[in-house]
């Protein structure tokens, strides 16, 4: 599991470790928060095709799945 800090992860860099449709490297491009200021999601943008998807922030601390950094 990675060790994340949700408030730190705008503009951070992510790899996937099971590239689809050749969207290998990911940007986070917005954190998306509640009515309190918690980090509920992260929007990661493909860095090939510039396509956008909202996944829970959480999910990147699944190391099965993504990788911190582009590698």
């Amino acid at each position: 599991m990675n060790q994340l800090n949700p408030n730190k992860l705008n503009l951070s860099k992510w790899t996937a470790v099971s590239p689809q449709n050749r969207e290998k490297h990911f940007l986070v491009t917005e954190l998306i928060r509640d009515e309190e200021g918690v980090v509920q999601q992260c929007v990661l943008e493909a860095v090939l095709t510039h396509r956008q998807q909202m996944l829970p922030w959480q999910q990147l601390k699944d190391s099965d799945c993504w990788q911190q950094g582009w590698s």
